[in-house]
């Protein structure tokens, strides 16, 4: 990922997914100035105090065992002076830990977001899987969003309704490609071809209408006239006439010639 330069007093952009999870617990988030190596190793260095003090010169057989060398070192780490702010850790903690708000009810779901067309047979196409929408709430083309996690694929549109609601359809994620994920009640109010003029052996022939004696009359001549043009006989001549009209001489080959000579 290449990284760019803001012009002083220019805000960072943040991706939509970091804004929506600060805003869900409630934090800030506090974009570190480029070049201040101070800033960064206050956070870096904790990974560096772990591995010098856990995890150098020791080797685990299971993740339980090495989370239980972390356990047993952590009270030995919270017994210690900080060296930035000169408090004891532990007790620096537990003041920390009252000055922080609950957790809300439900986490925040991070999922991919994509914007899809729904088709005529209001299926929506995503990771080469079609996952349905109900048709009396969508139209063919319009655009829908597409909220997935590992597990799940929500459907939403991209405006409210006038219950201020967007969402379309829940569905688990298909595993592979090539997956139809249909609730088969979505379907109804398509088009079922009930109103469409179809033809099979099984229909009975309808009695034709009789129409006025003027009108069949019309219709009968006109059948005639068109008979009596297809038997007008085309007139025939040779190519030479058209040599003599025209004053060219008639076109012959030097085959031809040697042999007539």
């Amino acid at each position: 990922m290449a990284a760019y330069r803001l012009p002083p007093g220019e805000a960072v952009p943040l991706h939509p997914e970091a804004v929506g999870f600060a805003g869900h617990y409630d934090f800030d988030i506090d974009v570190l100035a480029a070049y201040r190596p101070t800033g960064k190793g206050r956070v870096e260095r904790q990974v560096l105090i772990v591995r010098d003090h856990v995890l150098s010169g020791r080797s685990f057989s299971s993740i339980e065992e090495m989370d239980a060398a972390f356990t047993a070192w952590v009270p030995h780490r919270r017994a210690q002076i900080h060296k930035t702010h000169r408090d004891v850790i532990g007790e620096r903690a537990a003041r920390d830990h009252v000055a922080l708000r609950p957790l809300p009810p439900t986490p925040y779901l991070v999922a991919e977001r994509h914007l899809r067309p729904v088709g005529k047979d209001c299926l929506v196409a995503f990771g080469g899987n079609l996952y349905s929408v109900p048709a009396r709430k969508v139209r063919p083309r319009q655009l829908v969003e597409i909220r997935a996690t590992k597990s799940q694929v929500t459907l939403h549109s991209t405006a409210p309704d006038n219950g201020g609601e967007t969402l379309l359809a829940i569905h688990p994620r298909a595993v592979g490609r090539g997956v139809r994920v249909v609730d088969e009640t979505h379907w109804g109010g398509l088009p079922t071809g009930k109103g469409r003029r179809t033809t099979t052996g099984d229909v009975p022939t309808q009695p034709r209408r009789e129409r006025p004696g003027g009108e069949a009359a019309g219709s009968l001549q006109a059948l005639l006239n068109r008979a009596a043009a297809t038997r007008v006989e085309v007139g025939r001549r040779p190519l030479s006439v058209y040599d003599e009209l025209t004053g060219t001489r008639p076109f012959t080959s030097n085959r031809s010639t040697k042999e007539s000579s």
